[in-house]
């Protein structure tokens, strides 16, 4: 692995140098030697040229390759001395279909020509829309075989264990039913996928001739592993029932991340390359855990410590990144955040386990008690059953004793019932003579009633009783109207049948109807019929020298309709005054035809 000051390097500000130009003294004198262990390009979509010089004293009787270990460089230009002191150009990079790589491997990897004697200086012109690592490894073909079975054997354990706890939580899912276990499904599957992509194992068996694709499927990957992770937290945690505000607040960064992962995906595809944002998403689910812990939800415990290492690998990728590049001291470091998605994936299953742990404890309690709660409750019906028969007997032998007592006093009462009987019939036959007494009192105290108004000056009160309602006054109308007969206004026909209105009679001929009230003085009045009766009463008792304010003052009626009515009354009184003459009290009823 060439570090530190083995390796040089420069940055083509105008991206126009070319290879020949770069041979030159004044190009080579533009190379700067690396200080640090792992170079990379600071400046992104910036061509860096790369010089390296090896000694091929011992390659004669081995193959050489060289490896670049980071897959996300776009565009790799590399420039190989040949026997004849030219140089080959080869050009990789994740821009090109995955089946123009001279090796058919992950990493970017360029065979050396092994007849070469002394030293040469190798060239490379780098560009990458991300900050890319130049780690540049010389190996034998040899052992660059046997190192790249290892790794992909590597890789083989790392997703086989991906996929046995997505096998394993799927199973769970599909026996207690619990979202919290599909959620964690489809994150194992974001993490597998993330790390495929990562580690160039996806562009080389699931697309590869989709280099286009392979730009940015990363950020797709990480945006639903961000956002599965969150869902996973919320159900796991029971943050709905023991921290609404925190569920509510971790709904809210879910839809921030929809929100950025749908503005990357539509107008600048560049910012998936800022993966540190993902230190969000980590950080609300690792304080969730933190908090639900120190409550007192014990599952909570193993979900802290699976997100302490993945914690724990995250910050050291990013300190490397922001320069401190001594922790980037070998495969371990290289490969740290896979060893931590390994152990965060197991404490994140014995979290959920726990969680089943301890709802099946909870359902045990809940099973105890309810049992014991059972058993007190047939305890207390027993009880009761005892007591109620105790008292069902006692108190059957005192109803059997109220019997006989009742039986006695029903002899007594059937006696006394037959003296009733005998009573009531004595109380009847003198009711019946009551009876008779009163209709013939009532009809006379009628006949005194109606003498006395017919006569006297009465009250509109005592005036009522005689004609309480509007139906005894049509009625007395009615009487009054047709007493000699009725007879068809239209056809003169003599029989007719009740009609629609009160004591209205409808012609059997024509079907004229004739109400109570037509060709009479109260043929459309608009005051109570009873007013009425009592206003030609008092007009023709004071023999029309009433007043209409005193009218009006006795039955509560404007002043102008009293005096409306009473000019129309004292109008057919006059017309009609040697007619009343002879009437005398009955006069006032004449009134109304």
């Amino acid at each position: 692995m060439f570090t530190f000051g083995e390796l040089k390097s420069m940055v083509d500000t105008t991206d126009r140098l070319t290879f020949e130009q770069i041979q030159q003294a004044r190009g080579a004198s533009s190379f700067k030697t690396n200080k640090s262990s792992t170079p990379q390009n600071t400046e992104t979509n910036k061509y860096y040229w790369y010089k390296l010089r090896i000694d091929h004293r011992d390659t004669r009787e081995k193959l050489f390759v060289l490896e670049f270990f980071d897959q996300t460089i776009d565009e790799i230009e590399a420039y190989i001395p040949t026997r004849q002191g030219r140089y080959a150009q080869v050009v990789l990079g994740d821009q090109l279909t995955f089946s123009a790589r001279p090796f058919r491997h992950k990493n970017f990897v360029i065979p050396l020509y092994n007849e070469l004697q002394g030293t040469h200086d190798y060239y490379f012109r780098i560009k990458s829309s991300q900050v890319a690592d130049v780690i540049i490894v010389l190996r034998s073909i040899d052992y660059f075989i046997g190192y790249a079975l290892g790794e992909y054997f590597s890789f083989g354990i790392f997703y086989g264990m991906i996929f046995i706890f997505c096998f394993y939580n799927m199973v769970m899912f599909f026996a207690v039913r619990q979202r919290a276990y599909l959620y964690y499904v489809c994150y194992l599957l974001c993490v597998a996928l993330f790390e495929m992509c990562t580690d160039g194992i996806a562009y080389h068996y699931l697309w590869p001739r989709l280099s286009n694709w392979n730009q940015f499927a990363f950020g797709i990957v990480l945006c639903l592993m961000s956002i599965f992770a969150l869902l996973f937290t919320q159900r796991l945690l029971l943050l709905h029932r023991k921290a609404p505000r925190l569920h509510f607040f971790i709904s809210v960064v879910i839809a921030a991340r929809l929100l950025f992962f749908a503005y990357c995906l539509l107008f600048d595809k560049s910012l998936f390359n800022y993966k540190f944002l993902e230190a969000v998403p980590l950080l609300v689910a690792f304080g969730s855990g933190i908090y639900i812990w120190t409550t007192g939800y014990r599952p909570a415990r193993y979900f802290v410590i699976g997100y302490g290492f993945l914690f724990f690998g995250y910050l050291v990728k990013f300190l490397i990144m922001l320069g401190f590049t001594w922790l980037n001291f070998g495969i371990i470091s290289y490969y740290i955040l896979s060893f931590c998605f390994i152990m965060e994936m197991t404490f994140l299953s014995l979290a959920v386990g726990d969680r089943v742990r301890v709802l099946k404890y909870s359902r045990d309690r809940a099973q105890q008690r309810i049992i014991k709660q059972m058993k007190i409750n047939q305890e207390l019906k027993d009880n009761i059953n005892r007591e109620l028969e105790a008292k069902v007997t006692e108190r059957t032998k005192e109803l059997m004793e109220k019997s006989s007592i009742i039986e006695q006093q029903n002899e007594a009462l059937f006696s006394a019932n037959h003296t009733l009987q005998e009573q009531r019939d004595e109380i009847a036959r003198i009711n019946a003579l009551l009876n008779k007494d009163n209709e013939e009192l009532k009809e006379n105290v009628e006949q005194v009633t109606r003498a006395r108004v017919l006569s006297t000056g009465v009250r509109f009160e005592e005036f009522s009783k005689l004609y309480p309602d509007q139906e005894s006054c049509l009625k007395f109308l009615a009487e009054l109207k047709w007493r000699e007969g009725y007879e068809c206004k239209k056809c003169a026909t003599t029989t007719y049948y009740p009609g629609h209105l009160p004591y209205s009679r409808r012609c059997s001929n024509c079907g004229y109807e004739e109400s109570a009230t037509a060709h009479t003085l109260l043929q459309n009045i608009r005051i109570p019929i009873n007013k009425s009766f009592y206003l030609i009463y008092l007009i023709y008792s004071t023999k029309g020298k009433i007043s209409s304010h005193k009218l009006s003052d006795i039955l509560s009626i404007r002043q102008s309709t009293c005096w409306a009515y009473s000019k129309k009354i004292k109008q057919q009184i006059e017309e009609k005054k040697l007619t009343f003459r002879k009437l005398g009290d009955k006069g006032w009823s004449e009134l109304l035809f």
